[in-house]
């Protein structure tokens, strides 16, 4: 009985040393790959973020327009739609202006590109960005 518990013991190996480095050099090559399109995936749900809020801002602005006839400020948008109260970015407040036919909105995302929807006296909605290249904006500074 003795000899069989040797001849186990003897037999049970474990992982050599050059697995074991293998297998971390697996998982680190795995690692270096997936944490930089983690991390781009922030920087993406960041103006994401920007873009929705605003639109919001721009729907907002054509509910006030429909009920007083004329484009409001950003704390007149923010008692209608309650969404708004919710900044994404705390360090660059969104701005919206508003004339009896125009109105200009923006909102910044944490990566500071700022995104504006504007209504000219024409209706002609534009929706820029800058600094273009960068995060969400594209080349034509669109988006």
């Amino acid at each position: 009985m003795l000899h069989t518990i040797r001849r186990r013991i003897a037999d049970e190996r474990g992982f050599t040393l050059i697995e074991l480095l293998v297998v971390i050099l697996i998982i680190g090559i795995l690692a270096a790959i997936a944490i930089p399109s983690f991390l781009s995936q922030k920087d993406k749900a960041g103006d994401a973020s920007a873009k929705s809020y605003a639109r919001n801002m721009q729907t907002a602005q054509e509910t006030y327009f429909t009920d007083n006839g004329t484009y409001g400020a950003l704390a007149d948008l923010q008692r209608i739609e309650e969404s708004l109260n919710e900044v994404p970015n705390p360090d660059r407040q969104p701005t919206a202006v508003g004339t009896r036919t125009t109105f200009t909105v923006t909102a910044t995302s944490a990566k500071e590109v700022v995104y504006t929807v504007a209504r000219a006296v024409d209706g002609r909605i534009t929706r820029t960005c800058a600094p273009i290249s960068t995060g969400g904006c594209n080349a034509l500074g669109r988006w």
